[in-house]
């Protein structure tokens, strides 16, 4: 639980209210294609990816159909399911052995009502999901295959060198096969 740690000392908490914020994570080990949530399962906690890379993805006719890539030194939620506390509508799983620093619902409560820069954090965090997932659907419906490309390549080439290839191409909305292709293009 260093990581986590070390985020929050980054990010300005420091003394009590640091000691406070990781003492209620939990660690919690993945083994690939470990389950962190389940389709039609409640997810209870909120995280910080410590190692690892973890695929949030529904299931359309028979095949996997990627919309995020969690990756180390990121926040971890099923979002839809986290905040609603109703049945999740994707599944996220291990895509490598990992680790998560773990938050439940209840200790998040807790931070957020003994806290106030904690909670100037998580509301900051819940806007920044928030852009980013309207972002993501604009681009879906407005940008070609090679326009969502290219933005990744110039905003998160972090991205493009750890996600799995197949993953990456069901993000930008296209086959393996078509990435291949946009790939050797824009190079």
């Amino acid at each position: 639980m260093l990581k986590v740690n070390k985020y929050f000392e980054t990010i300005g908490f420091a003394d009590d209210d640091l000691e406070k914020i990781v003492k209620v994570f939990e660690l919690q080990n993945f083994k690939k294609n470990d389950f962190v949530v389940e389709e039609g399962k409640t997810s209870r906690y909120m995280g910080f990816v410590e190692t690892g890379m973890f695929q949030y993805y529904v299931i359309k006719d028979g095949e996997e159909r990627t919309s995020y890539v969690s990756i180390e030194n990121t926040f971890f939620a099923s979002v839809l399911s986290f905040i609603s506390e109703k049945p999740s509508l994707e599944n996220v799983k291990a895509l490598v052995d990992g680790s998560i620093s773990m938050l439940s619902k209840t200790n998040l409560k807790m931070l957020l009502n003994e806290i106030p820069a904690f909670k100037d954090f998580y509301i900051g965090l819940l806007e920044a999901t928030l852009c980013g997932i309207d972002a993501s659907r604009y681009d879906l419906i407005v940008l070609t295959a090679e326009q969502r490309y290219e933005k990744m390549l110039l905003n998160e080439p972090h991205l493009l060198q750890q996600i799995p290839l197949q993953h990456l191409a069901s993000m930008l909305g296209v086959t393996p096969r078509h990435l291949s292709r946009i790939r050797s293009k824009i190079r």
